[in-house]
């Protein structure tokens, strides 16, 4: 086995990265509102790589990112999110969600899967092929599809885009508009791009660190 690549860093600088990157990802928001611009060549590719790079089970790497730019394929994408989503907003979803979701002005128009110059839909694998050609059934699949999608909306960030995490219930609409396999079950679908100049965010706050960590 090769040897770990891996730096030790000063204490100092330690705690100023941790603060730094913090500072930055709290930075963070969904939007809705997207700009059409388009995104720079090789930007998604490198968050793509990053997203890689996750742990997952036995190195099985279980996901598939589809990124999807085709202004009809996006028109197919948003027609039958729309479909599933006036069904849940009409008729599945309870009264108290409703209640929960209204502060946040969602509803089930959505624009965005079309405004945004990309999305990105994440399969997660249930089957896989080794280097060795040989099938295989993968590991822990759900964690590490969600493992690498948190990476890849924390690099899409960092590289100074927006994004919203999408997730119309069902979802294989996805596997039929984009041809994937049966055994790939649609995860998440990432939109991404620059928010709109007139974007507007709810004013909601996160909990703080001692309502949601404890130190035993």
């Amino acid at each position: 086995m090769p040897a770990l690549n891996f730096t030790r860093l000063p204490a100092e600088t330690s705690q100023e990265r941790a603060a730094e990157f913090y500072e930055a990802m709290s930075r963070r928001r969904s939007v809705r509102d997207f700009s059409p611009d388009p995104i720079p060549e090789g930007v998604l590719e490198h968050c793509l790589l990053t997203a890689g790079t996750a742990p997952n089970g036995a190195n099985l790497q279980p996901w598939h990112f589809a990124v999807i730019t085709s202004p009809e394929i996006k028109a197919q994408i948003r027609e039958a999110a729309e479909a599933e989503e006036r069904e849940f907003y009409q008729h599945r979803a309870p009264q108290d969600w409703l209640d929960t979701l209204a502060p946040l002005g969602t509803d089930a128009e959505k624009p965005f899967l079309q405004t945004a110059p990309a999305l990105i839909a994440i399969f997660q694998k249930s089957r896989t092929t080794r280097p060795d050609g040989t099938e295989s059934k993968t590991y822990y699949p759900k964690e590490s599809v969600g493992i690498a999608t948190g990476m890849l909306i924390t690099a899409l960030h960092h590289a100074g885009l927006a994004t919203l995490t999408h997730t119309p219930s069902p979802m294989q609409f996805l596997n039929t508009i984009l041809q994937r396999p049966k055994d790939e079950k649609p995860f998440l679908l990432l939109v991404v791009g620059y928010p709109a100049e007139d974007c507007q965010v709810p004013d909601i706050q996160k909990l703080p660190l001692e309502d949601t960590s404890s130190t035993h």
